[in-house]
Order: structure tokens, then sequence, then C-alpha cells
């Protein structure tokens, strides 16, 4: 473990050496490289900075209005005949639009019920087999300039459902 945290150290310089020492033997530029890709990401970023910002006001607002745990509330109904905690429904709907979000609704469930509870496990799981599907679709097709979708949403929500099927069974089966 040791040689592990101690070569972890180097990575990274030696990326750098290795980068640089590939330039100088190909004898092109690597600082006017870096530069220029400094330049287009720079672009990137405010291409989609508007689509940034306005995700995370809308998240936001869902939040501390609390229209999430109303809307938890209500369907409660339907989550206890499927045998869903309603408590994670904020999570669910978090989790599509935004991770960091989703995150702290997560940490909101942990301190109210436990990390080790059915539902601590639950959310843990969903966390992890769940996406941010509204925030990669808009980030990344903004990006790369990509105006059809075409099935890509229904994936992800098919993806997305499936990933929290999942979790109930592995959790279920966990405990």
């Amino acid at each position: 473990m040791n040689r592990l945290v101690y070569m972890s150290q180097f990575i990274i310089p030696l990326v750098i050496f290795y980068i640089v020492g590939y330039g100088m033997l190909n004898k092109t530029n690597v600082y006017d490289d870096f530069v220029e890709g400094a330049k287009d990401g720079m672009k990137t970023v405010i291409g989609i900075m508007p689509t940034l910002i306005g995700l995370m006001v809308a998240v936001g607002i869902l939040r501390s209005s609390g229209f999430l745990n109303f809307l938890a509330h209500e369907l409660q109904y339907i989550t206890d005949k499927i045998s869903f905690p309603a408590p994670l429904v904020p999570v669910i709907l978090m989790r599509m639009f935004s991770s960091s979000a989703a995150t702290g609704l997560t940490l909101d469930i942990f301190k109210e019920y436990g990390t080790d509870s059915y539902i601590g496990l639950l959310t843990s799981i969903i966390m992890s087999c769940t996406e941010a599907v509204f925030y990669v679709m808009s980030v990344y097709f903004i990006a790369a300039g990509v105006k059809k979708t075409r099935w890509t949403l229904p994936g992800a929500l098919l993806a997305t459902v499936a990933g929290i099927v999942a979790s109930v069974v592995i959790t279920k089966m966990i405990v």
C-alpha cells in the first residue's frame, strides 16, 4: 500500500514531463498547444455557463421551496403500494438534474435514518446506479453542438428506472 501511495505522488509530474519530452522530440511547441487548448476550453465553458446557471438556480428553487417534500408526501400512497420509501422520491428527482443536490439530500437521509438503515443503503445504491440525466444531456450536447437528441432521453430515463429497480433488488438481497 505504501508503494501505491508513493507512486501516486509521481504520476502527474511524470505525465507532464512525458508530454513536454514528447513535444520536444517531435519539435512541436507544447506551450502554444496548451494555450490553444485552454482557449478552446474557455469557449466551451462560456458556451455552457448559462445552462449550468439555469440548472443550479432551478435545483436551488426546488429544494428550498419545499416542493420536493410536498411531492414525496403526495406520492406516498403510490410508493407505499410498491414498497418504496417515499423520502427517496426527492433524491431520485434531484439525481436526474444534479448529482451535488442529490448528494445533499442523501446526507439529509443519512442524518435522519442512518447510513446502515434500509433507506440509507437504498439511497447509496440508487446514487451509484443512476446518472444526472438532464445535466449530462444539457451540458454535453450543448458543448458538442448536438441539436437532435433522438432517443437519448427515453433511453436515459429507462436506464434510470432500471437502476432504481436494480437498487431495490440489491438492497433487499443485502438487508
